[in-house]
């Protein structure tokens, strides 16, 4: 394929076939005439943001949901399901109870880990009573 002809409004790929669009690119050459397009449409970090917050938003859950049930293996009666996960914003704690929001540079000038707690949705059995605990922590996150 050649360059697009200045004032030509009709681009170079136009008389391709959408069919062979959608196979893979086979040759390396190929497919580094591909990272310039790349790059304008996605940017530097685009795509490392974008799968970063895949794996908070879904991921995590995917992999807690095919975990979610925990039987006690002495009392079959008794388990913990896991009904929910979210990852919480970035924090640290000032002193006792006190906890607030942070950022990266925050974390660097106080040589502290810039983490977020990770918190779940429990359900549970006490006995004949089924208990239900919101935002429990489990770990933390760092970025």
């Amino acid at each position: 394929m050649g360059e697009t002809v200045p004032g030509n409004l009709v681009p170079e790929w136009a008389d391709l076939d959408p069919n062979t669009l959608r196979e893979p690119v086979k040759s390396i050459e190929d497919k580094w005439k591909l990272v310039p397009a790349f790059l304008r449409v996605k940017g530097l970090v685009k795509q490392h943001i974008d799968s970063f917050n895949y794996f908070i938003n879904v991921d995590i859950k995917n992999i807690v949901k095919a975990n979610s049930r925990v039987t006690s293996d002495v009392d079959p009666l008794f388990y913990v399901k896991y009904m929910d996960v979210r990852v919480s914003k970035p924090n640290i704690e000032e002193g006792m109870n006190i906890v607030k929001e942070t950022a990266p540079h925050e974390c660097r000038l106080r040589d502290i880990t810039y983490s977020a707690p990770i918190m779940v949705d429990v359900e549970y059995m006490r006995g004949d009573h089924r208990i239900f605990r919101r935002d429990i922590p489990i770990g933390q996150f760092s970025f």
